[in-house]
C-alpha cells in the first residue's frame, strides 16, 4: 500500500522545531510520512528534523521552492547558476534528514506567487528555455545521484508557472534531461485545470512518477470537490504505481467576499477528524479499486 502523507503547511508555515510535536499527532490520524518544504539556512536543522521525524514514526519527503533568483529557466546566468546551487542545496537537506525526494517546480519562471505575468515567447525564447532547464537540471541531478536522492519535477497550472503546465510538456523535459536522478511529481490540484483527463496523465507518466499529491479541484479535503478518486486511483494501479502519496488540503471554511484563496492561511478550528478521514477516503480508495470486477 502507499505510503500517504500530510504537508506540513496544513498546521504552520514556517514550520520550525517548535512545531515538531505535530509529528505524533500526525501518525496518530493515520500518516506515514510528512512532506515538508526544504527549509531556508536556518530555519530547520535537517540531522534534528530528521531525528525527531524517527521517533514519531514518519518519514519525510522534501518540496521545494523556488523563485526568480534561483531560476533554471531565467536568461540570466547568475540566476540560473543559483537554480542549481538551490537544488544542490535541496537534495543534501534532504539526505542528512532521511528523505529521497525531493519534489517541486524545479525548472523554475515561477509567476503569480513571484509577482510576474506571463507573457508572449518567441520560439527562439522557448527553446532557450528548454536547454536551460536540460543542463541546470543535469546539473544538479548528478549531485542528486551521489547523494542518494531523486528530484522530480512538478507542472504546475497555467498561472504559476510557463514553462511546465502538463504531463506532456514534462515527459519532453524528461527525455531531454534523460537522467536517472530526475523524475516526475503530479498534483491533481494542477492537472485539474490542465489535463483532458486525470487518469491519462498518469499513465503517460508510468514508471516516470516518484510522488503524487492527492488534492481535490479546491483544494478542500479529498471527496468534497470534483476528482473521480476511483478513475485516479485504477490509474496508479494500472501503473504499478507505490510511491508516496501526499495530502495538501489546506483550503480553509472561509467563502466570505474577498478571501484571497491562493494564499495560505493557518487553521483557525482543530481539523483532526477531517484529516484523518482524509487519510482513510484514499486508503479505502487504493483498497477497493485494487480489484476490478
Amino acid at each position: 500500500m502507499n505510503p500517504i502523507g500530510l504537508i506540513s503547511m496544513q498546521y504552520a508555515r514556517p514550520f520550525t522545531a517548535e512545531h515538531f510535536p505535530l509529528f505524533a499527532r500526525m501518525k496518530a490520524l493515520g500518516y506515514d510520512f510528512v512532506e515538508l518544504l526544504v527549509p531556508e539556512p536556518g530555519e530547520l536543522d535537517p540531522r534534528q528534523t530528521g531525528q525527531a521525524l524517527r521517533d514519531a514514526g514518519l518519514d519525510v519527503v522534501l518540496a521545494a521552492r523556488v523563485n526568480l533568483q534561483r531560476n533554471l529557466c531565467s536568461e540570466d546566468a547568475t540566476a540560473r547558476s543559483a537554480g542549481v546551487d538551490y537544488l544542490r542545496y535541496a537534495a543534501d537537506t534532504a539526505a542528512q534528514m532521511g528523505a529521497t525526494i525531493v519534489g517541486g517546480p524545479l525548472t523554475g519562471n515561477p509567476l503569480v506567487f513571484a509577482g510576474r505575468a506571463p507573457a508572449p515567447v518567441g520560439e527562439e525564447e522557448r527553446l532557450a528555455r528548454k536547454e536551460r532547464a536540460v543542463s541546470g537540471l543535469r546539473s544538479a541531478g548528478e549531485h542528486a545521484r551521489a547523494a542518494g536522492i531523486t528530484l522530480a519535477v512538478e507542472p504546475l497550472n497555467r498561472f504559476e508557472s510557463d514553462v511546465l503546465s502538463t504531463t506532456h510538456q514534462a515527459m519532453e523535459l524528461l527525455d531531454a534531461v534523460d537522467h536517472p536522478s530526475i523524475a516526475l511529481m503530479l498534483d491533481t490540484f494542477h492537472m485539474h485545470m490542465e489535463e483532458a483527463s486525470i487518469a491519462e496523465a498518469i499513465r503517460l507518466a508510468g514508471t516516470r512518477l516518484v510522488h503524487f499529491q492527492a488534492n481535490e479541484n479546491h483544494r478542500g479535503f479529498p471527496g468534497t470537490g470534483m476528482t473521480d478518486w476511483v478513475d485516479v486511483c485504477r490509474a496508479l494501479h494500472e501503473i504499478g504505481y507505490t510511491g508516496p502519496i501526499s495530502l495538501e488540503p489546506f483550503r480553509r471554511n472561509d467563502d466570505r467576499f474577498g478571501v484571497p484563496f491562493a494564499q495560505w492561511r493557518a487553521p483557525h478550528e482543530d481539523e483532526s477528524d477531517r484529516l484523518g478521514a482524509a487519510a482513510a477516503f484514499i486508503r479505502t480508495h487504493l483498497t477497493l479499486t485494487e480489484y476490478r470486477r
